[in-house]
Formats: structure tokens, C-alpha cells, sequence
């Protein structure tokens, strides 16, 4: 047990309350027939809130935290008390992690393997004691300075070898674990100057990657989801993973549509130019939705400023399109959050993650009223009813040729007018709801 967060005690439902709890989240509440809890699936990020020092570009370490900087073993299995000690006070159902996050680099491969087990050993303990389970893990491909041209999609073979020496441990750990899924977030796989890049090689290293990590998740029996984190402009200027719909054309060039899904980020999703609920529709339509990093950015900085949600009309459409997709399977939602760099208290931490949960919560709630009160889905079927008409479907059934679509389309002597979409009374009748 862990000191850090002094006598905090475990959070509860209090909606009355001035203190810290939870005013919206009542984990047992029924919504659509299913406690919250097990809609929403929250887990906490173990980066950003255990090795996330409050630095910046322009200044370092402001959280004094009592095992930065972590590069022991002894300060990594203090990093774990505390951590495990925080998911017992907010009652968090899951955790995430990279192998980064969770122990010092090693000297080698061997050394850094080693590591990551013995860390996974304290897990386990803990998780068996009553702790979180994990929904996910990943590997950081990403900080050390050998990945600055990418991990998968590296010029040099070597990196490539180690990178999927680090994809291997890290996914067997996460199978010891009972981790639900594992993500290969694409962090440095990407390119500055078209100038020294292959690009046609490197997405071919990066498919051939992947296909071997989904190979050797069968091999191993590992039952969990294969997830790719779409990532925009962060940090490299063209990420090979951009968003939703190039993920989907990598993996149907691969073929691995059927085998690997999404874990969405909101900031992520707003880098691209989309909304959060346009990637989360998108991946439902082509069958690749999985999990979700629940953030937001800030609208006046151009950059993924990772922090807690706190918009509940976003947060409400997030979910609306999830639950309309039939919620999750074996994804959750993420916080990928981090304190602001002057929030130094341990108290700050626990607040933060209250606060997004309670949103979360009231969207959740919003969103399911909306769609089991169905006016939405009326007004989105209303639109596009002509299509169910017999002569409709036959433009869309195999054979069907365009000369005799636009042959048709003459002898009736169509001119179709255009109906108003509605979109402010539509987004009138969202408000409500929010």
C-alpha cells in the first residue's frame, strides 16, 4: 500500500455532496437495461498518470512525485503501489499500460524482458488481491531515441528485429495478464521528407509487422482484440496511420480487415479533421470499432493536449454512435488523460478522473435516452426512405447496369427535387437530450 495519496478514501455515488465522489456515476445504475459501469468500461492510463513528470517543450519536471524518476526497479514497484493503490480509491474496472511506462529500460533485450515480467509478477499479485484487470497493453516504440525513423517502417533491419522482440514480451505479458486486447500504437511509424523515404517499403514492413503479430496472437492463444490507434501529425508530419478510413485501407491491403480493429482517440480524431463520433460511425460502418482513449484537446492549441473531457454534448454524440453500434465487446474507455502541469497535489489526480467519469456518465445517460426514445433514428430513416422502394433496391442489386438506371431515369421524366436535411432541428432536438 502505497502513502501517496494520504488518506483519500475509496469514492462513492454521492450527488449531494461538495466533496470528492462521484455526482453522476452510479457504477450499478441500469441504463438500457445494463449497469454503467459495464457500458462505459473505464480504465486509467498508467503513462500519463504515473510516468507523465509535467513537463513541456519549454520546461521539465514539475509533479514531485516520490518514484520519478523511476529508473529502478525499487521506484518502479513503488510506481505500481501507487498506482494500484488509485484504481482502489476511484473503483476503476481496468488499467492500461506500455512496458515503458511500467519499468526501467534494461541493458539489453534479455534484461528489459526480465523487467517487464518481474513487474507483471507484482500485477498479478495485486490484480489477484482485488485490483483492476487490464484492458489493454502495448509496447513503446516510440521514446527511445533508436525509433526516431519508426519502429515497423525503419530503415534498419535491426530496429525492426527489436521492435518485434518488444511487440513479443509485451504480449505475452498482456496474455498473463488477461488483458482483452493489445494495441500497436503507430507512434514514430511515419516520415518527415518524402526526400529519404521509401513510402511504399515501409507500408509494406508495417503490414508485414502487423501480420506477424496477429499471426503469433493465434500461435500463443491469445484471445483478446488486435487494435491500431489511428494518429494524425504526432510527431511525425505524415503518419502512415492518419485516421479511421486509412487504417481500414491498410488493413484491406493486408488482409487484416477481419482480424484487427480500432482504438480511437478523441484528441486523435479532431487532429484529422474529424469529430470523435464521425470515427467511432466510420469504424462501426466498416465492422473495425474497438476501444476508445476518451480525451479532448484544447481548440486553441493545434496539438493533442491530452486533456480530461469535460464537454458533455461531445461526449453524448461519442456514445450515441458506440451504443448504436451495439457498445462495447472487449473495448472500454481510456482515459488518456493527463493533469494539467500545475496541478501538482495527488488530490488533482483523483478529481480529474472523477470529473471525467461523472461526464462520461451524463453522456452515457444522454445518449441512451436518445436512442431509446428512437426520434433520431425516426429522422434519419424518414430521410432516406425512398430507398426502400422495390425499384430502389434494384438500382443497388448486383446487375444492375447504369445505362439502364439512366435509361429509366429519362423514360420517367425525373426531376427530383430536394428535400431539407434539418440539420438545426435536429441538433435543437439533441439539446434536449444534453
Amino acid at each position: 500500500m502505497s502513502k501517496y495519496f494520504g488518506n483519500i478514501e475509496p469514492l462513492v455515488f454521492a450527488p449531494d455532496s461538495d466533496g470528492l465522489g462521484f455526482r453522476h456515476y452510479d457504477a450499478d445504475e441500469l441504463v438500457l437495461g445494463k449497469p454503467m459501469k459495464d457500458h462505459l468500461r473505464f480504465a486509467v492510463a498508467y503513462w500519463h498518470s504515473f510516468g507523465w513528470e509535467g513537463g513541456d517543450p519549454f520546461g521539465g519536471r514539475t509533479f514531485d512525485r516520490p518514484w520519478f524518476p523511476a529508473d529502478t526497479m525499487a521506484l518502479a514497484e513503488a510506481r505500481a503501489d501507487a498506482a494500484f493503490d488509485f484504481f482502489r480509491i476511484l473503483g476503476a474496472p481496468y488499467f492500461c499500460f506500455h512496458d515503458h511506462d511500467v519499468r526501467p529500460e534494461g541493458a539489453s533485450l534479455t534484461e528489459s524482458r526480465d523487467r517487464l515480467n518481474r513487474i507483471a509478477d507484482v500485477f498479478q499479485q495485486k490484480m489477484e488481491a482485488g485490483g483492476p484487470r487490464l484492458l489493454w497493453g502495448t509496447a513503446n516504440l516510440f521514446s527511445n531515441r533508436r525509433y526516431m525513423s519508426g519502429a515497423a517502417t525503419n530503415p534498419d533491419p535491426d530496429v525492426f528485429a527489436y521492435a518485434a522482440a518488444t511487440v513479443r514480451d509485451c504480449l505475452d505479458v498482456t496474455q498473463r495478464l488477461g488483458g482483452e486486447n493489445y494495441v500497436l500504437w503507430g507512434g514514430r511509424e511515419g516520415y518527415e521528407t518524402l526526400l529519404n523515404t521509401d513510402l511504399g517499403k515501409e507500408l509494406d514492413q508495417m503490414g508485414r509487422f502487423l501480420s506477424m503479430v496477429v499471426d503469433y496472437k493465434h500461435r500463443i492463444g491469445f484471445k483478446g482484440t488486435i487494435l491500431i490507434e489511428p494518429k494524425p501529425q504526432e510527431p511525425t508530419k505524415h503518419q502512415y496511420d492518419y485516421d479511421v478510413a486509412t487504417v481500414y485501407g491498410f488493413l484491406r491491403r493486408y488482409g487484416l480487415e477481419n482480424e484487427v480493429k480500432v482504438n480511437i482517440e478523441q484528441g486523435h480524431a479532431i487532429l484529422a479533421g474529424h469529430s470523435f463520433e464521425h470515427e467511432i460511425a466510420l469504424a462501426n460502418a466498416l465492422g473495425i470499432f474497438g476501444s476508445i482513449d476518451m480525451n479532448r484537446n484544447d481548440q486553441q492549441s493545434g496539438w493533442d493536449t491530452d486533456q480530461f473531457p469535460n464537454n458533455v454534448p461531445e461526449v453524448a454524440l461519442a456514445y450515441y454512435e458506440i451504443l448504436k453500434g451495439g457498445g462495447f465487446t472487449t473495448g472500454g474507455t481510456n482515459f488518456d488523460s493527463k493533469l494539467r502541469r500545475q496541478s501538482l497535489d495527488p488530490e488533482d489526480l483523483v478529481a480529474a478522473h472523477a470529473g471525467a467519469m461523472d461526464v462520461c456518465a451524463r453522456g452515457l445517460k444522454a445518449a441512451a435516452k436518445m436512442l431509446e426514445e428512437g426520434r433520431l433514428e425516426a429522422a434519419r430513416s424518414a430521410r432516406y426512405a425512398g430507398w426502400q422502394s422495390e425499384a430502389a433496391q434494384a438500382m443497388l442489386a448486383p446487375g444492375a447496369r447504369l445505362e439502364e438506371i439512366a435509361d429509366a431515369a429519362v423514360a420517367r421524366g425525373l426531376d427530383p427535387q430536394p428535400v431539407s436535411g434539418r440539420q438545426e432541428q435536429l441538433e435543437n432536438l439533441v439539446n434536449r437530450y444534453v
